[in-house]
Order: C-alpha cells, then sequence, then structure tokens
C-alpha cells in the first residue's frame, strides 16, 4: 500500500528533505484518499478535522518535524469523539472521549457512581472488551477525591478519559471500500458506549480544545 510505503519512508528519514522529495506521494497516496474516505464518512458522523502533517516541537525534545500517521477526529453531538489514525502499523479506530475537561470528568463520576447509569457502563465495557476493543483513557493510580478505594466500579471511576478502540493490521483493504465498512462497523459495535458518554457526560461547557 503506497500510503504506509510514504510512512514507512518518513519513519527512517524525518527530514525535510524526504518531506519535500516526496510531497508528490502524500498529497496523491495519503492525503486525497483521507479526504475522500472522510467524505463517505460524514453524511452519518459529520465533518472531520484532518491533522496537519507537521509536529508542533516547540515543547518536545523530539524535534522530528513530520508526523508519521494520518489521523483525523470528529465531534458527535453528545460530545463524544470518534478518532481513525492510518501508520505502517494499520489502522486505529477509537470513539469516546479521549480527554475529559473538568465539567466532564464530574459528570462522568457522579454517573459511574450511580447505582443504574455507574453498571450499565460496567457491562459496556466487559461487553466490548470481549468483542477484541480496548478501553483507554488517562487514569489515576488512586480513588479521586471524595470516592473510596474500594467502591465497586473504583476501576472506572480512575478513568480521565474514557473510549473504546480497535487495531487492525496492515491489509490490502485499507485501500478498498472494506475500509469504510470496517470503520463504521467498529464505531456502531462501540455504540453503547459512546451513547452512555452522550448521554451521561456531553459536550464540555469549557472553551474548545484546540490541538493539531
Amino acid at each position: 500500500m503506497a500510503a504506509l510505503d510514504f510512512y514507512a519512508g518518513l519513519e527512517g528519514d524525518n527530514s525535510r528533505s524526504y518531506w519535500l522529495a516526496h510531497r508528490e506521494d502524500y498529497d496523491r497516496y495519503v492525503r486525497a484518499p483521507t479526504v475522500a474516505l472522510l467524505e463517505e464518512l460524514r453524511p452519518k458522523y459529520g465533518s472531520f478535522h484532518l491533522f496537519r502533517p507537521n509536529r508542533d516541537v516547540r515543547f518536545s525534545r523530539d524535534k522530528s518535524p513530520y508526523k508519521t500517521a494520518m489521523a483525523a477526529v470528529t465531534e458527535g453531538d453528545g460530545g463524544e469523539h470518534y478518532y481513525l489514525q492510518l501508520s505502517t502499523e494499520g489502522l486505529f479506530v477509537g470513539v469516546g472521549l479521549y480527554h475529559m475537561t473538568a465539567d466532564q470528568l464530574a459528570r462522568y463520576r457522579e454517573a459511574v457512581d450511580d447505582s443504574r447509569a455507574g453498571p450499565m457502563l460496567r457491562r459496556s465495557v466487559e461487553a466490548l472488551t470481549a468483542k477484541g476493543f480496548s478501553i483507554g483513557g488517562e487514569r489515576l493510580k488512586t480513588a479521586p477525591r471524595g470516592y473510596p478505594r474500594d467502591h465497586p466500579r473504583i476501576e472506572l471511576l480512575r478513568h480521565k478519559g474514557m473510549y473504546a478502540s480497535k487495531a487492525y493490521a496492515p491489509a490490502a483493504w485499507l485501500a478498498t471500500r472494506g475500509c469504510v465498512s470496517r470503520i463504521t462497523k467498529a464505531w456502531d459495535t462501540a455504540a453503547p458506549l459512546s451513547t452512555w458518554l452522550a448521554r451521561h457526560v456531553g459536550p464540555s461547557t469549557e472553551p474548545p480544545w484546540e490541538g493539531r
């Protein structure tokens, strides 16, 4: 797959000279197909933000100028994020809240603590794990303030982010319409989690995140 070949080369030589020499490959084999893919997903999931290829190295020890993956994200009506990424490792698809703002985190913990909403989330997480999904998100090392360490859902309460993801190894279908069906199937399968987050956490009322 030409897109993966491009990123394999960039991993070996992450320099401006490599980028300039292969910029046409990026535009043709990475950006153009990705834009077309996102356009197919747009009717159901809305407009996506395609992350720029340049890295922000101002506050990083790693001064490599370019990202070695293509990534895009959109936000659902309930504040949940739909994310996809392509790299030499294959396709990564995720849905949920990668990082909760303070107001979202307060609502999340309140819902996890609730005797009805909390067990519902736990069942959704267990079901997704059984189907091969990974449950991610930054976690506290101990119980959040105000909650006991022996809380029946302490593992969920420790989350500061909550998302389900699935990774697909490089394969020929990545360059076919099968890519669209696998992405939508993953997001549809994870709907119980994204629906829970939309219902009980919702969009942040804080200033929007301007990550790139």
